[in-house]
């Protein structure tokens, strides 16, 4: 039980992590200094795979626990529970945004005068800048809502995240689960992770990635508007929020075909 709660909690934290990560970029347009914007941006992405490594181990000790006792059939509930994690987490970290922009938008002015990311941590610990943090937070509220401009931002955008996000949120769930259901081949299945979340990722970077980079150039140079920016970090957020519900309906048939094409190879 121990275990899960453990998962469960990096989960959530995974995923607030990556969803906090939209709110660079809106940072980077207030500060126009969208390269260290994305400096920090890599920050954050390398702790979220980190705590995401931490994880998988944990997960897979479960499910050998789990065939071992003979209780493969309990451990659906407990992925659900997991898969619901990632939502709450994504939740939080939609509603942190207003203040992680805020927050974001400071650090990248004092990593500037620090110079280096060391630097900037030493200024953090020492400078007692966790008071000015505090100062940052701020609550989450509607008001952007009001202001968007859907007309500006193609639908393709928002239903390929999420599409992506869905697929990406399943895929090491989706294996190690698979791997209970055929025991004596959970290595391969387990393996086959790597191809979901390669596909998602791949998918990420030649679709929805470009057009948020040209977007945010685009307002950098004032050939759009900041509202459309917002417009596309709402969308992203959006995307990531129902992609996580998506996941819940699309597991087991993903686990099925994990469980189909390790057959297939073996």
């Amino acid at each position: 039980m121990e275990k899960l709660i453990a998962v469960i909690l990096f989960t959530a934290t995974i995923h607030m992590i990556d969803t906090l990560s939209y709110s660079v970029r809106l940072a980077g347009i207030r500060t126009k200094r969208l390269a260290m914007a994305l400096s920090l941006f890599n920050i954050i992405v390398l702790v979220a795979r980190t705590a995401n490594m931490i994880q998988a181990p944990l997960l897979g000790s479960i499910v050998d626990r789990a065939i071992a006792g003979g209780q493969v059939g309990m451990l659906l509930k407990g992925f659900r529970i997991i898969i619901l994690s990632a939502t709450v987490g994504s939740i939080i970290g939609a509603a942190l945004i207003p203040s992680f922009v805020e927050i974001f938008s400071k650090g990248i002015m004092a990593l500037e005068r620090a110079g280096s990311v060391p630097g900037l941590l030493g200024t953090v610990v020492y400078q007692g800048s966790f008071r000015k943090i505090r100062r940052s937070l701020k609550k989450p509220g509607v008001g952007i809502l009001k202001t968007l401009k859907l007309d500006r931002i193609p639908p393709t955008f928002l239903l390929l995240n999420l599409f992506i996000t869905s697929v990406s949120t399943i895929g090491v769930l989706a294996a190690i689960y698979a791997g209970a259901l055929v025991p004596d081949y959970r290595i391969t299945a387990s393996q086959l992770s790597g191809i979901i979340n390669g596909a998602a990722t791949i998918l990420l970077a030649v679709v929805v990635d470009p057009q948020a980079a040209m977007i945010t150039d685009q307002t950098l140079q004032g050939l759009r508007e900041r509202q459309e920016a917002n417009t596309m970090v709402v969308l992203l957020v959006a995307g990531k929020i129902l992609g996580t519900l998506l996941s819940q309906l699309i597991f087991l048939p993903a686990s099925q075909i994990v469980v189909f094409i390790t057959r297939a190879i073996v």
